[in-house]
């Protein structure tokens, strides 16, 4: 098993066509089909089903679908990692969720690239299962997650507790006295999934199941400029979302009958890493 075998495989998952995969990767039809084969012997299992035009995963194509790609992360992770040496005396390499990015991860990245030429600096966005993942597989140092790991060999701290709040554009707010949870879900509602947090699962629980909601993408921050713009309503951070109720583009809605839950932030590290030098801006190389 070779990484072009490996790269030609999580191709043409995506195309489902080896004509198509070819001529996209510029190699010949037969090649392609010669790589899926030889990886298809190595591995014991038929990765495709074949149709008159287009190929699918089977069962197992799926499954190996997931590790062939973090093979091929982890060797750019580790040709990246061998590369700064050479030019960085230190790198970090750190993993957050988008709703972390702005409020904890950002000022820290800010302070370490500030009057700093010795340090490097990686930042990965995604879903806490995905970035505890890649911490697992040594591609991350550390991660700010929604979700904790209990972990034999790994550190999962408390970095901060915030709260949710309900926000939308300044003035255009129908409910000056509060909204109750039965008037909640029949507002504009432009949703950000929190997945499997505590606060995902609070949210996913104020409307029907299957609801279709004006507006839902997975990065909070994205969400702003449609909220500035009065055209719904969203539960986010506070912190998040403080500077813009302070300048007036936001503002809070106050919820009567009911409480959303605290935002946790944790933090993971392996037991072994010294996630304090990040942390407390020791950049320097002694």
């Amino acid at each position: 098993m070779n990484t072009e075998e490996l790269k030609t495989f999580i191709f043409l998952s995506k195309v489902k066509n080896f004509t198509l995969a070819a001529e996209k990767l510029r190699i010949a039809q037969s090649t392609v089909t010669n790589r899926i084969s030889e990886l298809e012997k190595e591995v014991g299992k038929r990765l495709f089903s074949r149709g008159s035009k287009n190929v699918k995963l089977t069962e197992a194509g799926e499954i190996f679908l997931r590790y062939a790609e973090r093979i091929i992360e982890l060797q750019t992770t580790s040709i990246e990692e061998m590369n700064a040496l050479s030019s960085h005396s230190r790198k970090f390499s750190i993993g957050a969720i988008n709703a972390t990015y702005e409020v904890y991860v950002k000022p820290l990245v800010d302070e370490c690239l500030k009057d700093n030429s010795v340090t490097s600096v990686k930042v990965m966005l995604g879903h806490s299962l995905d970035l505890i993942q890649q911490l697992q597989d040594n591609m991350l140092d550390m991660v700010f997650s929604a979700v904790p790991l209990n972990r034999l060999g790994y550190v999962c701290d408390v970095y901060d507790e915030d709260r949710v709040a309900l926000v939308c554009g300044k003035g255009k707010n129908e409910y000056p006295d509060g909204i109750s949870k039965e008037q909640l879900a029949k507002i504009p509602y432009l949703m950000c999934d929190f997945t499997l947090s505590e606060t995902g699962v609070f949210i996913r629980s104020l409307f029907p199941k299957n609801h279709i909601f004006r507006l839902d993408v997975d990065n909070s921050s994205k969400l702003l400029p449609y909220l500035e713009n009065g055209l719904g309503y969203s539960f986010l951070p506070y912190k998040l979302v403080k500077a813009q109720i302070e300048q007036g583009t936001l503002e809070e809605v106050a919820l009567k009958d009911f409480t959303a839950p605290k935002v946790t932030t944790y933090l993971i590290y392996r037991q072994n890493y010294d996630a304090k030098r990040f942390l407390e801006n020791k950049f320097d190389d002694k």
